[in-house]
């Protein structure tokens, strides 16, 4: 559904974007991170043809995009972080008005059916300009699903939004997922990419780290995996008998709970049962502390800017 083929944009000497290749299935709903100038916005403005490329290639719907686009751009729905609506309209006018544009049948029904969903049908008669940002962001959404789209790339969808409106909009989206459209979520709220994404691409200083869904990602990132194993009693003797595993990095003790660092390399669970049943303990519980989208985010692009700091060095 998205497919970049060295995709660059630059600047004069500034490279926003450098030599991207993204590829985003059909039907699959995809994370695209990275930190404050990281090249998201620049990436999210070529593929819908409003920057065009220094080189290489955007494809969408299996279409090479150019000038002449329009039709793909129809199967498109959009919503950016900031809304520039018609304030002197109403919620109704507006999507009214989109619903003409884009040639929607059955608008009425269509319309309400979208403001119901989140929660602005009682404010359909109400201008734009008295609503709060994140009714506005709703707004986006809505304007958005009214040609309903085959693809949605939604550059920070969620800003603004109470918590009861980001799991609104959680919803529409996974909801809006199961009927077959593609999602490429741009969003700086990681607990709620990492609820909603299959995979996740991060974007550092122009080009593409990782491309990976969370079990990819965490391989890649870590030497070392942390075991929570609670038991009925956490007897001295089983946390020494542990500490001499040559797989085992570390423990830490909270009453019944040990937290075990091991090599990533395998599944350690069983032969940590076995030598704690074997010192007389008890195991009621061995679970994987996973690692989490931000603390991957976080590990990976640290990673690339110590690459290149020290590549800087030696020059």
């Amino acid at each position: 559904m998205i497919r970049t083929e060295g995709l660059t944009k630059q600047y004069g000497e500034f490279t926003a974007v450098d030599g991207l290749n993204l590829r985003v299935e059909k039907g699959e709903i995809y994370g695209f991170l990275g930190p404050n100038g990281a090249g998201k916005t620049t990436t999210i403005l070529m593929l819908l043809n409003i920057l065009k490329p220094s080189r290489g290639s955007v494809y969408l719907l299996g279409e090479k995009l150019s000038s002449a686009s329009f039709d793909i751009k129809r199967r498109v729905g959009v919503v950016s972080e900031k809304q520039y609506l018609y304030n002197e309209m109403t919620a109704g006018e507006y999507l009214d008005f989109f619903a003409d544009l884009y040639g929607v049948r059955d608008k009425s029904r269509k319309i309400d059916e979208l403001l119901e969903e989140l929660n602005l049908l009682d404010v359909k008669n109400r201008r734009l300009g008295a609503f709060s940002r994140g009714m506005q962001q709703k707004i986006g959404f809505a304007r958005a699903l009214l040609p309903e789209p085959e693809l949605l790339i939604l550059d920070e969808p969620i800003s603004g939004l109470d918590p009861t409106g980001i799991k609104q909009i959680r919803d529409l989206i996974e909801k809006e997922n199961k009927t077959g459209k593609t999602i490429f979520i741009s969003s700086h709220l990681l607990s709620e990419v990492e609820k909603l994404c299959g995979r996740v691409g991060i974007i550092n200083k122009g080009k593409l780290l990782a491309e990976e869904n969370m079990e990819g990602l965490r391989r890649r990132l870590s030497d070392v995996v942390e075991l929570e194993v609670e038991l009925s009693e956490a007897k001295k003797e089983i946390i020494d008998a542990l500490s001499t595993l040559d797989f085992v990095g570390g423990i830490r003790k909270d009453g019944s709970l040990l937290t075990i660092k091991v090599n990533s390399d395998r599944d350690y669970r069983a032969p940590i049962s076995e030598a704690i049943s074997q010192r007389g303990g008890v195991v009621l519980g061995i679970k994987v502390k996973e690692m989490s989208l931000e603390e991957a985010f976080i590990t990976i692009t640290q990673k690339n800017i110590s690459l290149l700091a020290s590549s800087s060095e030696k020059v």
